[in-house]
C-alpha cells in the first residue's frame, strides 16, 4: 500500500497525528501522479492546505505544468487570496491547452468580486474557443441566472436540453429552463417545465416557483396545495405566507386566509411584507383595529416602505382619523417626497382639519397623476364649491362628469353654476 492510500485511511478513522506522518512520507516517497490523486482526494474531503502543499511541491519539479497553476488559483481562491489566484492564471498563456480552463475559473474569480462584466467576457471567450463543449455552456446559462438574466440563460438551457443534457453538476436544468421563464412573467412555458420535475427533486425553491406560477396563472386552488405542501415541507419559507394568504382570499375564505398571515407572523416577524398582507386581510375580515395595528408595525420595520405608508394613509383617512394622517404623512413632505395618492390624502385630511390653503395645494399636486381618478375628480369638486372657487369647482366637475357621465346629482351642480 502506498504513503497516499495510508495517509487517506488514517484521516479516514479520525487519526490526525498518523495522518500527518503518512502524509510527509507521501510527499517523500510516492510517484508524482499517487501525490496528485492524493491532492484531489483531500481537496474533496476539505483538506485544502494539504493539496495546496502538494501541488506547490509538484509545481517546482514541473513547472510548465499549467494544470498545477490553476488548481493552486482555484485553491488560492478559495483562501480568498484572489491577488495570488491572479497571479497563477497569469501565467497561462494563450497558447496552452489550459487556457480555457483558466478561463473559466477567471470568470468565477471576477464573479465572486461582482465584476459581472470581466466574468461575462471571460465565458464568451471560452465557449469562442470551444464552442461545442457543454461545460462552457452550463457555466454561461449558470452566470446569467444567478445574476438574474433569465432570458439570456433561457437560451443557454434550452440548447443544453435540445443536446440530451437534463442534468449537470447536480443541476436540473429542466428546473432552472422553468424558474427562468417564471421569473420573466412567462408563465404558460414555466408551468410546462416545472411540472415535469418529480416531487421527489423538488427543493423549497422550486415547489414556491411552481405555486408562484399557479397563482400567476390565477389557478388558485393548486396555488393553494402547492404552498400548503411547501408549508408543511418548511414551515420556516416565510416568503410563502401573504401568497397563500391572497391564494384563500380569492378563493373567499378570508378567514382562512387570516390565520395562514398571522401563522407567517409567527414565523418571521421582521418580514414587512407579512405584515403589510395582514393589514391588508384583516380588512377584509372586519377586523378594522386589528388591521391598524398590523400595518403599523410593517411601518416600523420599514419606515420608508410606501406601500404600507399608503395602506396606513388609506386607513387613517376612511376612518376619519385625519390628524394621524397628517401626523403620519408631514414629515413626508418636509423631505420633499412627491406622491399623488398620497397628496390626495393630505388634501383631504388639511380640508377636514379646516386648513384650506394646504388642502388646496395638495388638491393641485395630485391633481397631475389623478386627472382621470373619478374619486379624486368629485373630492376636489366639491372641496372648490365649499370654498366659493366656481371656476375650479366646474373644471373639476366637467372632467368628472366625462368620466361618470351618469351622476346625475354632479350633472346638477354641474347646472347650477350655468
Amino acid at each position: 500500500m502506498s504513503y497516499s492510500q495510508t495517509a487517506l485511511d488514517e484521516l479516514e478513522g479520525g487519526q490526525l497525528d498518523a495522518f500527518k506522518k503518512s502524509f510527509k512520507q507521501a510527499l517523500n516517497n510516492d510517484s508524482d501522479d499517487l501525490l496528485y490523486s492524493l491532492a484531489e482526494e483531500l481537496y474533496s474531503l476539505g483538506f485544502s492546505s494539504y493539496s495546496e502543499t502538494i501541488y506547490q511541491q509538484l509545481s517546482k519539479k514541473y513547472p510548465n505544468d499549467d494544470g498545477l497553476k490553476i488548481n493552486l488559483a482555484e485553491l488560492a481562491i478559495d483562501a480568498d487570496k484572489d491577488d495570488q489566484a491572479l497571479n497563477y492564471l497569469s501565467q497561462v498563456s494563450q497558447q496552452s491547452p489550459e487556457y480555457v480552463r483558466s478561463l473559466m475559473v477567471a470568470a468565477d474569480l471576477y464573479q465572486t468580486q461582482g465584476l459581472f462584466e470581466i466574468s461575462e467576457q471571460k465565458l464568451l471567450e471560452a465557449q469562442n474557443l470551444a464552442p461545442d463543449e457543454p461545460v462552457i455552456e452550463f457555466a454561461i446559462a449558470e452566470f446569467y441566472f444567478t445574476t438574474r438574466h433569465y432570458r439570456k440563460a433561457i437560451n443557454n438551457y434550452l440548447d443544453l436540453i435540445k443536446s440530451g443534457t437534463l442534468e449537470m453538476s447536480s443541476v436540473n436544468l429542466v428546473e432552472r429552463l422553468g424558474v427562468s421563464y417564471a421569473e420573466i412573467g412567462k408563465f404558460e412555458q414555466a408551468l410546462g417545465y416545472l411540472e415535469q420535475i418529480k416531487p421527489v427533486h423538488m427543493n423549497s425553491d422550486v415547489k414556491f416557483e411552481l405555486a408562484f406560477t399557479y397563482f400567476s396563472l390565477k389557478d388558485y386552488q393548486k396555488a393553494i396545495e402547492t404552498f400548503e405542501d411547501l408549508r408543511d415541507s418548511d414551515p420556516q419559507y416565510s416568503s410563502l405566507y401573504p401568497y397563500l394568504a391572497d391564494s384563500l382570499v380569492n378563493q373567499k375564505r378570508v378567514d382562512e386566509a387570516l390565520k395562514v398571515i398571522q401563522e407567517g407572523i409567527s414565523i418571521d416577524q421582521f418580514n414587512e411584507k407579512i405584515w403589510q398582507k395582514a393589514g391588508q386581510i384583516a380588512l377584509m375580515a372586519g377586523e378594522d383595529e386589528l388591521s391598524l395595528h398590523y400595518l403599523k408595525k410593517g411601518q416600523e420595520i420599514a419606515p420608508d416602505d410606501m406601500e404600507i405608508l399608503t395602506l396606513l394613509s388609506d386607513w387613517y383617512v376612511s376612518h376619519q382619523r385625519h390628524s394621524d394622517n397628517l401626523k403620519l404623512l408631514e414629515p413626508i413632505l418636509a423631505d420633499h417626497v412627491f406622491d399623488a395618492h398620497l397628496a390626495y390624502n393630505l388634501a383631504l385630511s388639511y380640508q377636514a382639519t379646516g386648513n384650506v390653503k394646504k388642502a388646496a395645494e395638495n388638491y393641485e399636486i395630485a391633481n397631475h397623476e389623478l386627472a382621470d381618478n373619478p374619486d379624486f375628480l368629485k373630492h376636489a369638486a366639491l372641496f372648490y364649491r365649499q370654498t366659493g372657487e366656481v371656476d375650479q369647482e366646474r373644471d373639476y366637475l366637467k372632467r368628472y362628469l366625462a368620466l361618470v357621465p351618469g351622476d346625475m346629482e354632479m350633472a346638477s351642480l354641474y347646472e347650477e353654476d350655468l
